[in-house]
């Protein structure tokens, strides 16, 4: 028994796969494209399948299409929205036409031959599924609501939680003060929770800027079809449709300002990914923060230790690493390449259409899953549970020479360093060179040079 069928396009017949729910279009994709055997995201086709479905509602309410038709659509849409194996109907590699005009074929074909299969009716990938549209005009929409989506269930939260974590750890370490230190050496005393605070307000400031760009990204091109002027498309259908996955969503979109700049060029998800690399950045500090304060535990700071969470070497018995951070630097140099290859995919608008959608696409929803992911396992698995190590805080802290700072005022800059310099030279506390050499009282050089009140406005 023969495992193909034979399907029929614009350009003739082709055998496809008996069971496949995708016709001749994809199928010639697929034989086309076998370069990275890596298919769209599931996140994007999860919302190309929920803009068909408000699509065929908005056509049926222009009367665009037959009622049955496009609740035949719909219901089809549900289906593949709740089937489990819904990416194996779903094979064209990404790297493929740069419209993304395969998986927008992709779609319509499989929505099309289960649509006809669960109604019974003659329903047409083209005539049908694509009513209105063009895959220059669905694609761009695509990139802008799986991104969308994208942040608002999972990359917004997960921030969230990430400065939350941080902000709640803080609050129980106010009465732990360490050496500071700039350019890597020491520096004035500061307290672990301010010192974590400079981390939750770079975080709260990466969601202001999240916050600021969605507008754009929530504002979508579908009703420009082919070029921007809306060629077959019903002058009404652009309200209609963003009203319509609005109610589907939760989420609030509106018809772009201009079709023409949002088919040409990809300017807006240059922007959200540049806010990506932006939080890779920040999460880069983090983490590198945590592993030096980690490191140890005998020869590095050994100021706090991370959670234990598996053995660090095959060689080295009783080894543990700090894993997460790791991982977490790892995506944030991953997150900062896929923004140059963005970067360089919307300079690809050529006239009137960018042609590396798809790339786009993937590497946008990877870098917000990579920072999704990577925010809650800094918060659940590093921050929440780290120790503090008092006992390495305070070693340095009250021989440290930088305290002399505090007395500038007093016996100015000269005199302070020449304290400074014979302190380090003689591996002393501050507070005896400073009583040596200054006419000070030494209760007050304990008042003037106690750590925990140098870090009190």
């Amino acid at each position: 028994m023969s495992n193909v069928r034979i399907e029929k396009d614009s350009m003739g017949e082709l055998a496809v796969p008996k069971e496949a729910l995708f016709g001749a279009q994809t199928q010639r994709a697929v034989l086309n494209f076998p370069i990275s055997h890596t298919p769209m995201p599931e996140m994007f086709i999860r919302a190309l399948i929920q803009i068909k479905s408000a699509a065929a509602a908005t056509n049926v309410k222009l009367e665009g299409i037959d009622t049955k038709i496009g609740e035949a659509i719909s219901k089809a849409c549900e289906t593949l929205l709740h089937d489990k194996s819904l990416m194996t109907h779903f094979p064209v590699d990404v790297y493929q036409t740069g419209s993304g005009t395969s998986t927008n074929m992709n779609a319509n074909e499989v929505i099309a031959n289960l649509a006809s299969q669960q109604s019974g009716l003659e329903i047409h990938p083209n005539d049908h599924v694509n009513f209105g549209q063009s895959s220059n005009d669905v694609i761009p929409t695509c990139i802008h609501v799986s991104a969308s989506l994208a942040i608002h269930h999972e990359l917004k939260p997960a921030l969230l939680h990430l400065a939350n974590s941080i902000e709640q750890k803080a609050a129980t370490l106010t009465c732990f003060c360490k050496t500071g230190r700039t350019h890597l050496m020491d520096a004035m005393p500061i307290r672990m929770d301010q010192s974590m605070s400079a981390w939750s307000a770079q975080l709260n400031q990466q969601i202001s800027y999240i916050n600021a760009l969605q507008p754009s990204i929530q504002s979508l091109v579908l009703g420009g079809t082919a070029v921007g002027t809306g060629i077959n498309s019903d002058p009404e259908f652009a309200k209609e449709f963003n009203h319509r996955l609005s109610l589907d969503t939760g989420i609030s979109f509106v018809k772009a300002d201009n079709f023409f700049a949002g088919i040409a060029a990809q300017d807006v998800a240059v922007s959200v990914s540049g806010a990506t690399k932006s939080i890779a950045v920040t999460l880069m500090k983090i983490a590198n923060d945590l592993r030096w304060m980690n490191s140890g535990p005998l020869a590095g700071l050994g100021e706090i230790s991370l959670p234990a969470l598996q053995p660090g070497s095959s060689i080295m018995p009783g080894k543990v690493n700090p894993v997460i951070p790791e991982a977490v630097a790892m995506v944030s140099a991953q997150v900062i390449g896929n923004d140059t290859a963005i970067t360089v995919g919307g300079q690809s608008g050529n006239f009137e259409l960018n042609v590396m959608l798809p790339m786009i696409a993937l590497n946008l929803l990877s870098s917000i899953k990579l920072l999704s992911n990577s925010c809650n396992a800094l918060a659940d698995n590093a921050i929440r549970d780290f120790q503090v190590n008092q006992e390495n805080l305070d070693k340095p802290l009250h021989k440290n020479p930088i305290l002399v700072t505090a007395l500038n005022p007093i016996i100015g800059y000269a005199k302070a360093a020449e304290i400074a310099k014979k302190a380090y030279k003689e591996k002393r506390p501050i507070v005896d060179v400073a009583a040596e050499n200054t006419d000070i009282s030494r209760a007050e050089l304990e008042q003037l040079l106690d750590p925990m009140k140098l870090t009190q406005n």
